[in-house]
């Protein structure tokens, strides 16, 4: 029981998160962008406790309550559609830095699950940091194009559920590759002339 109620503000803050643009796409004629507005707080508030406040979540949290002042205050979607570039903006973040101060988000990831790396890993995993770098800016830009020219019905479809499935996608596909490269290191090191023979 202690164990659910340690993961329901995660639970809660993926269900809000993944809701979000459907509420928007829903809301989008029939509601006031200042009550939609309203989402985005509670989008917010629902990761609160899953977070530590340190200063790129303190700096997510400040964006996410901007875009809802400047929805209510304004009364226009536009700000409420933008939550997928800020959070885009706050993954490329995260990763990029850590790249420039390691260890990566990936390697730190991995060490959970296998604490004595070997240095083929660190170098995969820094890789993989890169791959999601690249894939945050792609998807925040897209996440932009559609807030800004798309309907709410295709900017609903894309970041409510195309997203994910290209997260899925590279999820999978590095999955894949990862079964590749350890295969391929596994075999080096078999080799009597292998690094560690």
């Amino acid at each position: 029981m202690q164990n659910i109620k340690r993961h329901l503000p995660t639970v809660a803050s993926l269900l809000v998160t993944l809701l979000y643009p459907l509420a928007i796409w829903l809301g989008h004629g029939r509601v006031e962008p200042r009550l939609l507005a309203l989402l985005l707080v509670l989008a917010a508030a629902s990761r609160l406790p899953a977070l530590k406040l340190n200063r790129s979540s303190r700096w997510w949290l400040a964006g996410a309550l901007l875009l809802a002042a400047l929805a209510i205050w304004n009364n226009a979607l536009l700000p409420l559609k933008l939550y997928p570039v800020l959070v885009n903006l706050g993954m490329l973040a995260v990763f990029g830095y850590s790249l420039y101060a390691p260890p990566s988000v990936i390697e730190r990831m991995a060490r959970l699950s296998d604490p004595a790396l070997p240095a083929y890993a660190v170098a995969y995993t820094r890789r993989v940091t890169q791959v999601w770098c690249g894939f945050f800016v792609i998807n925040g830009t897209l996440a932009m194009v559609t807030a800004i020219w798309a309907s709410a019905a295709v900017w609903s479809l894309y970041n409510g559920v195309l997203a994910y499935v290209l997260m899925g996608c590279l999820f999978a596909g590095e999955y894949l590759v990862r079964i590749v490269v350890r295969r391929r290191h596994r075999r080096l090191e078999q080799q009597p002339d292998g690094p560690h023979a």
